[in-house]
């Protein structure tokens, strides 16, 4: 390979067969069951990376299937989200753990954003006809159990589009160099477009998480369960842009690229 093509074709590792091609990516039938609790503040605080701080004290804790997804395949992931505000006071969501049972969404969601996957085997299901059911494993050891009444009440759609398609989210990104110091630690945003909702429900929810020195989800423990959610949407992961990068010797947060 000369140096032109080399420069021209690379955006990914393997250089010469990529794990996944370039985004944006399309999600049909991807379907969220989402519980919200309240967790320690100390620990809430000590996961949220400055500039962002915690907005209202709440983690929620996301199961996700996505039969469809353009250029990732089929997947099913798991983690949580914790509700945030920046300098300036906007609502938006930083995601804190992610566990997921495909590589090429692994690979794509750490090398191009900056999401913090690891390799694991989340689950979702209808338990007994009448419970959704949401299953976390690490290895041999189930590290979170989420359960739901199966579609007791009807929510609002169009506020869950909103919901999904106009809040910031934000991502601690971090690449090595090859001195296996930062050559990349930077605050990533990003904005899911073309959001359709075909239908969301809530209902009694519980959540139960276990402690694991590799997948510390308990580490942001259950104090009480608020709510929870269960949506099936198509929508589309769009690219991101740099909103803090933590390496610059000056720096502030740039609001986001549709403001």
């Amino acid at each position: 390979m000369d140096i032109d093509s080399i420069r021209k074709a690379a955006f990914a590792m393997p250089v010469h067969n990529p794990a996944y091609p370039r985004p944006p990516f399309r999600y049909r039938n991807r379907e969220y069951f989402i519980i919200s609790y309240e967790t320690d503040p100390d620990a809430l605080r000590a996961a949220v990376p400055e500039p962002l701080q915690p907005a209202d004290g709440l983690v929620h804790y996301e199961f996700i299937r996505m039969p469809d997804s353009s250029g990732f395949g089929d997947y099913t992931e798991s983690g949580q989200v914790i509700s945030v505000r920046d300098p300036q006071g906007r609502i938006g969501n930083y995601t804190h753990s992610m566990y997921l049972d495909d590589e090429g969404p692994i690979a794509g969601g750490r090398e191009i954003w900056g999401f913090p996957k690891k390799l694991a085997r989340p689950r979702i299901s209808v338990d007994g006809n009448d419970t959704l059911l949401g299953t976390l494993d690490y290895g041999t050891q189930r590290i979170a159990t989420g359960t739901m009444g199966y579609k007791h009440s009807f929510c609002d759609t169009d506020g869950e589009r909103r919901k999904l398609g106009e809040t910031p989210n934000y991502l601690l990104k971090v690449l090595p160099h090859v001195d296996g110091t930062a050559r990349v630690c930077e605050l990533v945003r990003f904005f899911l477009r073309d959001v359709t909702v075909y239908g969301a429900w809530s209902g009694p929810a519980a959540l139960e998480l276990h402690p694991h020195a590799l997948a510390p989800v308990a580490d942001l423990p259950v104090r009480r369960v608020i709510g929870a959610r269960h949506l099936i949407a198509d929508l589309t992961l769009d690219i991101g842009e740099v909103a803090f990068d933590y390496l610059a010797a000056v720096n502030t947060l740039k609001p986001a690229a549709n403001q």
